[in-house]
């Protein structure tokens, strides 16, 4: 039945989450007396999340219904004709937003409180988290682009905070201001593109701007061939490479494992860096109308699908493989949406939240059991002592290799296919690029699995190479052993990672695997459940505006019906006839022979082509072409600025330079003021003689 959605109830949706940081963040900590403890702020910020998902859920099945909402609900200012506010737009894509970013975060919530047991700042990292969740729900519930652009500053600040959370540590100080630094290079870009559209369109509602979406294309940037609007895509979307970190903004990302485990599922899961994915979905109606756009967001996906997969290779900090995961998997939904298939790639966000929130909330689990050592060279036969941790960790590497039947096949194999499918130029190189991926991520997925819960035991052993962090990394330093009580000492030495000889692995607590249990579900079922609606039914119909000219979508639904009978089951039975199936169980058995069979084969790897190693170990050099031009270019260009424009023109010419003009005047002028009268008499008289002759010299006879 349709109708209009409750915008009343739909406000208790940010404003739970909020009022539970408010509490924990303010009552909880020093700043008014701790008057609350670590029950209150973990009870009132999980209370708050799980309404605002009970609310959510509802939403949702009201939508499925037919009911939507688009309503502003406050005005801030009204300049001229233009008027900032605050709104709701609450259809589909919101809707399935609203549950997933909910639910993940509930199940972060939970799992915190075994996490960060002992941590003196608990109190004010349920704050944070909980204030995170008010930030990102205010983002995709916007009607309007004043209030995107606020949830995106404000989980942008809100992620600053998590990461350097641990703020005594210089390396985590170092990596949120790198986050934050990168992440402004990217919303200069978003910024400009809202305020091209306001400029040529006259507004910052979503609907009104749609409204005007063909007008729009007859618009040039000033002084230049380049239509408005192709700009104002490719602006928007450099917003979205600072946030869902596609290259070259990406390199924020992997260090942000400086702070807590459950941040990093929060964050990299189903908040902060799938922002980006949902804004370009949201603007579906201006990107259709420019292909140039739509071609760079592809090309751009394709390059950090693959490129970054090849870094999850190499590392050995558990944490920094899934984070090049998710970098990968970015790229993956940013190919999709550069071919047209919007659906298909929130379908992967959505599917990817679930089991890269089970895996990263999987490694903090083996990071507890492993007495915070985090290097996989010094696990091992884990699956013997943390078997719930085991099979969710299994169930999640699963899915996230896209094995059929679980929810990572449907939406990345549909992403393949529709890529192949694509008409717009550069979808060749995307093909490949996502084609070729399949086989590294089921390799360094893989790897981290047979690694750290098969294979020999290589804990409590002394090892040449550092305990739990490679070079750049010391994540998880302050996060917490045994929540039973057996912590040998290590919170109050923080240098002391790893098993101690003798000491075997254990299981994590409850509220530790509870959340894990409650991640494998979706991980295996929701993939199979809702494809059918979200890509080849209505179900975005309303949300997603797709032109006729590109085909991406069309071609996949055509295939799902002719080649499977439009049957969920038969899609799953299929894809074992598929290239990318054959890719992924070639990257499981060669990790698997690599690992388990074969210890040699990577070494001579490592020995051959040594020089690869070293460059992807460098990450590409990107972080030092970042130093070496754009931060030292920075202070030169500062340097230049401040000695030439600051002290030499301000300063030394326009202050100084004024004030030395006034006293050489009165140095001049004195020479007369002598207090003698036929001084005075002489000078009069110069004075006339200079007027007549600029007045009369003109009409003087030549």
């Amino acid at each position: 039945m349709a109708g209009q959605l409750n915008a009343n109830l739909l406000l208790a949706v940010p404003l739970a989450p909020l009022a539970g940081a408010a509490i924990a963040g303010l009552f909880g900590t020093s700043f008014f007396g701790n008057v609350v403890g670590r029950k209150v702020s973990h009870t009132v910020t999980i209370l708050g999340v799980a309404i605002a998902f009970i609310i959510s859920a509802m939403t949702l099945n009201q939508v499925l219904d037919g009911q939507t909402l688009n309503q502003s609900l406050y005005t801030w200012m009204t300049v001229g004709h233009l008027k900032f506010e605050i709104g709701f737009m609450i259809d589909s894509l919101t809707a399935m937003m609203m549950c997933v970013v909910t639910f993940v975060s509930l199940m972060v919530h939970i799992y915190t409180i075994g996490y960060m047991q002992d941590d003196p700042g608990y109190n004010r990292f349920f704050a944070y988290i909980s204030l995170f969740t008010f930030s990102m729900l205010m983002l995709v519930m916007s009607n309007n682009f004043l209030q995107l652009f606020f949830g995106w500053e404000a989980v942008g600040l809100v992620s600053y905070l998590l990461i350097g959370f641990w703020f005594t540590r210089p390396t985590a100080i170092f990596a949120n201001m790198k986050a934050f630094l990168v992440n402004r290079v990217g919303d200069f870009g978003f910024i400009l593109g809202i305020g091209l559209l306001m400029h040529f369109g006259g507004s910052l509602n979503y609907i009104e701007i749609f409204d005007q979406k063909l007008a729009l294309t007859q618009y040039l940037l000033p002084g230049t061939e380049t239509p408005m609007l192709t700009a104002a895509c490719i602006c928007l979307f450099i917003g979205a490479m600072g946030k869902s970190a596609q290259f070259p903004l990406h390199v924020w990302l992997p260090d942000s494992m400086e702070g807590p485990t459950p941040i990093s599922a929060l964050i990299h899961a189903a908040t902060m860096v799938t922002a980006g994915i949902f804004m370009v979905t949201r603007m579906s109606p201006l990107f259709e109308l420019s292909d140039t756009a739509l071609s760079f967001v592809m090309i751009i996906g394709a390059i950090t699908a693959l490129f970054m997969g090849f870094m999850g290779i190499i590392q050995n900090d558990i944490k920094r493989v899934v984070a090049y995961s998710t970098l990968s998997q970015l790229g993956y939904m940013t190919v999709a949406l550069g071919a047209s298939a919007y659906s298909v790639a929130v379908f992967h966000l959505m599917t990817h939240a679930f089991f890269k929130a089970l895996l990263f909330l999987g490694a903090g689990s083996v990071i507890i059991g492993m007495h915070h050592d985090q290097d996989i060279r010094n696990m091992g036969g884990l699956s013997k002592y943390m078997k719930i941790t085991w099979i969710t960790s299994l169930i999640g590497s699963l899915a996230l290799i896209g094995t059929p039947f679980f929810s990572g096949f449907y939406s990345k194999d549909s992403i393949i296919d529709a890529v192949k499918a694509s008409n717009l130029p550069g979808h060749t190189f995307a093909y490949i690029a996502v084609i070729a991926g399949v086989f590294v991520t089921a390799f360094y997925s893989f790897r981290m699995y047979f690694l750290v819960f098969h294979g020999e035991e290589r804990f409590g052993k002394a090892h040449d190479h550092g305990h739990g962090h490679d070079d750049h990394a010391h994540a998880d330093a302050h996060a917490h052993d045994d929540t039973h009580g057996a912590h040998d000492d290590a919170h109050d030495d923080h240098e002391h990672h790893g098993l101690a000889p003798g000491q075997k692995p254990h299981e994590s607590p409850w509220v530790v695997t509870l959340p894990l249990v409650l991640l494998a579900i979706p991980s295996v079922i929701i993939g199979a459940l809702t494809v059918k609606p979200m890509l080849f039914g209505e179900y975005f119909k309303s949300a997603v505006v797709i032109a006729e000219n590109h085909e991406a979508m069309k071609t996949l639904t055509e295939e799902f019906s002719e080649a499977n009978g439009g049957s969920v089951l038969s899609m799953g039975l299929h894809a074992f006839i598929s290239l990318p199936f054959w890719l992924a169980l070639a990257g499981v058995g060669f990790a698997y022979y690599c690992y388990m069979v074969n210890r040699k084969v990577p070494e001579w790897f490592f020995n051959k082509f040594h020089f690869l190693h070293t460059l992807l170990d460098n990450k590409y050099y990107m972080d030092k072409i970042n130093e070496v031009v754009f931060a030292r270019g920075a202070r030169i260009l500062g340097s230049g600025f401040w000695n030439i424009g600051d002290k030499g023109l301000i300063d030394g010419l326009v202050v100084n330079g004024s004030a030395h003009v006034v006293g050489f005047i009165s140095r001049v002028t004195r020479v007369f003021q002598t207090g003698y009268l036929y001084h005075y008499a002489f000078v009069m008289i110069l004075g006339v003689v200079g007027f007549l002759t600029y007045f009369l010299w003109p009409v003087i006879p030549k």
